[in-house]
C-alpha cells in the first residue's frame, strides 16, 4: 500500500471532522503553513472575476459541495505524489486558480511509479 497523507492550513469549526469519511489517510494541520512554504501561492479577490473559478464553483455546487466562507480562502493548494528515498516528487499538481482539480488518472500513473525501499 502507498501511504495517503493530507497537509491543511487550519481546522476551522468541525472542517477536518467532515473530511475524515471522505479520506482514509492521515491529516496534519500545518497552522504556521511550512509545508506551504516561503511564498505561498495565492489567487486575491480578483481571481473571482475568472471564468474558470466560476466553473469550478458550479461543477461543486452541482455535485453537492457545501463549503464555508471562514478561515484563510485565498491560499492555492496542490497534491502530490512522493516516492521513498531518491525517488522525490513523481506528480507535483499546484492550483492555478481556485478549484482546479488534479486528473485521477495522473495521480493513478504517478503511484504506479513507486517503487518499494527494501
Amino acid at each position: 500500500g502507498v501511504p495517503l497523507v493530507a497537509v491543511v492550513k487550519e481546522n476551522v469549526g468541525t472542517e477536518i471532522e467532515d473530511f475524515r469519511p471522505h479520506f482514509a489517510g492521515d491529516i496534519y494541520i500545518d497552522e504556521e503553513k511550512h509545508f506551504y512554504g516561503p511564498l505561498q501561492r495565492k489567487m486575491g479577490g480578483l481571481g473571482f472575476i475568472r471564468l474558470g473559478v466560476w466553473q469550478n464553483f458550479m461543477r461543486a455546487w452541482r455535485s453537492g459541495y457545501q463549503g464555508n466562507m471562514n478561515g484563510e480562502g485565498f491560499i492555492l493548494g496542490g497534491v502530490f505524489v512522493i516516492g521513498p528515498g531518491d525517488q522525490g516528487i513523481l506528480l507535483e499538481h499546484r492550483e492555478k486558480e481556485f478549484g482546479d482539480k488534479v486528473e485521477n488518472a495522473d495521480v493513478l500513473d504517478a503511484v504506479k511509479k513507486i517503487v518499494p525501499v527494501k
